[in-house]
């Protein structure tokens, strides 16, 4: 058995003081929100600490559950995040897929255009102009068709593809395979970790994302969760600032509403995180440390 010098024995003790702390100032935000969104109106408005809520009060949850447009933006997000993070793997593992085979025809330009896509954006005026041209102005497809396609997961994907044999491309297409079946049989089964992280970063990417659902949807049906948000949060405010004494009403506070309407919106995230964490740092070195 090793035994530690005190030099190694203090250097363990702060390490681990300072792990603690920042432990602590990453959960606490999370604790702080869920332990608002319980409270009661007169809990969330006193000062200091909230780690667990006092007086626990489920009104902005009722308030929040009470908007039928809730489940009309819960159905819109989760749509668009499944079926845009499926199309992302999907076009972007077909994109991905020639461009890390060697003999790949024009490779070097296509990878200098994608390179300066990822590092220049043409402003958000050229893009609603570009939208309103393809008609998908207050249509769902514009959360969906303009993010199909990731030129840093695309540069990911390559590596990944790259670290894998060519001797097993070459053994399927002596056994007759095309080269869909070699991507869909062979490429994507052997590469289900840089594909879940992929994956992952795309999913999250589409329940945040905000500024599309704010910018090119006018209808209030095919409206994101976190444009609700927005909305739910301003209503709330209205209504503490007109000086309505209702019982109900002075049962919460913007500050609970916007707390609750959090914790409504991060949840799904949440439950599906631990599952495909095991991947993430596999998928990450798979993706990058090939050239």
């Amino acid at each position: 058995m090793i035994k530690s010098t005190l030099g190694e024995k203090i250097f363990s003790f702060f390490n681990t003081i300072f792990l603690i702390f920042v432990a602590f100032v990453s959960v606490y935000p999370l604790l702080y929100t869920l332990s608002i969104s319980l409270s009661s109106a007169a809990e969330a408005a006193r000062m200091g600490f909230h780690l667990y809520p006092r007086e626990i009060s489920l009104s902005a949850y009722k308030m929040v559950f009470a908007n039928e447009e809730l489940y009309q933006a819960y159905g819109n997000t989760i749509a668009r995040t499944v079926l845009g993070t499926a199309g992302a793997l999907i076009v972007t593992s077909m994109f991905a897929y020639p461009m890390s085979r060697s003999h790949m025809p024009l490779k070097r330009p296509i990878m200098l255009i994608l390179i300066f896509a990822m590092l220049f954006d043409g402003g958000i005026i050229p893009l609603y102009l570009l939208i309103k041209n393809f008609g998908l102005i207050d249509n769902r497809l514009v959360y969906i068709l303009p993010s199909l396609i990731s030129a840093y997961n695309c540069i990911i994907l390559i590596n990944s593809f790259k670290a894998l044999p060519e001797s097993l491309m070459e053994s399927a297409k002596l056994d007759g395979a095309s080269e869909m079946t070699i991507l869909f049989r062979i490429i994507i089964p052997l590469s289900k970790p840089v594909l879940a992280t992929v994956g992952l970063w795309a999913a999250v990417g589409h329940w945040n994302t905000w500024m599309d659902g704010l910018l090119y949807i006018n209808s209030n049906d095919k409206q994101i969760l976190q444009i609700f948000l927005q909305r739910i949060v301003k209503q709330s405010q209205l209504s503490m600032e007109s000086g309505l004494t209702n019982v109900d009403v002075m049962s919460y506070t913007s500050e609970t509403i916007t707390s609750a309407t959090i914790m409504v919106t991060i949840l799904p995230i949440l439950l599906v995180y631990p599952y495909i964490q095991k991947y993430f740092v596999k998928g990450i070195m798979l993706g990058s440390v090939k050239g």
